[in-house]
């Protein structure tokens, strides 16, 4: 193979500047998607129904995405198509002014992220074999988070200037939609092929689109550790409900908290990310550790504790969205990658959904339940971790 035309790190920065600025887009979208829906005539019950669709849909379709990724070997083109997808669905979603097209455009950004997310995170992967997995994913997704502050800022301030006009707020989001295009553009004829920044010990198997075969056991052990772990870790949307609910913490400052946690999601990402390239998936003990104690910490009565448990509910996100990525990258060889990212995404969709039913049933059962409950989950977690061996060149 030819010697690419960018450093890894180089490559690895480029494409976490082209996910900050889809995060600004998106991101900046979905900070205003239920009052927008609302604003056209939908009921909560629609609103939760269209953006629940949604997040399925970004998840689920992948199952179907990955493989057709591996089969095909066409990462870039399904990546490209993916984000196309999304950034122009974003501002045409702040110019209609029906409702039912409003659902469906809102879909359809999910499905964009569906579509380009495991061809994506198998480009990465390729780069960060050569950059140390831990710190390739660690610092794109210190990025990504940038931009998804960046936008919901961005919205909010074009709303306060218009008087809470969509059009514009959502209309300005196509300036970063069309670099994020144009960028995608440039780095696939810089680098075609970021196979060739794959270890030697992989060979051409990379990018090829003829892998085949089952994934490894050792995938499904760490698939399996992650659905546990998942299912017993609280949502954003349970924790701000009980601050509200419980008087601890004004609405308006509830986006302002969840700031903070994207911050924090940044920091645990790079601390993890260069731990696992030191010491492997033994890092990411450390996850079911802070999903254990967020229900300790941010369902009490004290506003400072409960602001505590929040930023670490936002430090295992960081985990959840870089390092356990990062893993699966060194479990399962190039040929399948994409469709081992599209599996896993699958699991952790079914593990969130079920996470989410579980601590919130709880939480309005019996909280020192809930907390008994998830410190039993995250325990089986870690004996699940234990069994994950990662094989790394």
């Amino acid at each position: 193979m030819h010697r690419p035309a960018m450093r890894p790190w180089r490559f690895v920065v480029w494409f976490g500047t082209i996910s900050l600025l889809a995060d600004f887009v998106y991101e900046g979208a979905r900070s205003i998607t239920g009052p927008l829906l609302a604003s056209l005539g939908a009921s909560a019950l629609v609103v939760g129904v269209v953006t629940g669709a949604g997040e399925a849909a970004a998840l689920i379709l992948r199952l179907v995405s990955g493989p057709l990724a591996d089969r095909t070997g066409r990462f870039w083109g399904w990546t490209i198509a993916g984000y196309a997808l999304t950034v122009v669905s974003v501002p045409v979603l702040g110019l209609t002014g029906v409702l039912w097209a409003a659902c469906s455009l809102v879909v359809a950004e999910r499905v964009g992220k569906a579509v380009r997310s495991p061809a994506k995170d198998t480009l990465l992967s390729y780069a960060t074999a050569a950059t140390g997995r831990g710190r390739g994913f660690a610092v794109h997704q210190a990025m990504d988070q940038v931009g998804a502050l960046i936008g919901p800022l961005t919205v909010a301030g074009v709303l306060a200037q218009t008087g809470g006009d969509y059009a514009p707020a959502l209309g300005v989001l196509a300036l970063p939609g069309v670099a994020v295009l144009a960028l995608l553009v440039r780095l696939r004829h810089h680098v075609p092929q970021p196979a060739v920044y794959e270890s030697a010990a992989t060979e051409a198997t990379a990018g090829t689109g003829t892998g085949s075969g089952r994934l490894p056991a050792a995938f499904w052990r760490y698939a399996a550790f992650t659905a546990v772990t998942t299912s017993g870790f609280a949502t954003y949307g349970v924790l701000s409900f009980h601050l509200v609910t419980h008087g601890l913490l004004a609405t308006a400052w509830v986006p302002v908290l969840y700031a903070g946690a994207m911050a924090m999601d940044a920091l645990a990402a790079l601390a993890t990310g260069w731990a696992y390239d030191r010491i492997g998936p033994r890092v990411l003990a450390v996850l079911p550790l802070l999903a254990a104690s967020v229900p300790v910490l941010a369902f009490g009565g004290s506003l400072a504790v409960a602001v505590i448990g929040s930023l670490v509910w936002g430090a295992a996100m960081g985990i959840q969205e870089s390092t356990l990525q990062a893993t699966v990258a060194d479990l399962v060889p190039p040929g399948r990658r994409a469709t081992a990212y599209g599996v896993f995404a699958g699991v952790i969709g079914a593990a969130t959904l079920a996470g989410g039913a579980l601590v919130g049933g709880l939480y309005g059962y019996s909280v020192p339940v809930l907390v008994v409950v998830v410190v039993a989950i995250q325990a089986a977690a870690l004996v699940l971790l234990s069994g994950t061996r990662a094989h790394r060149g």
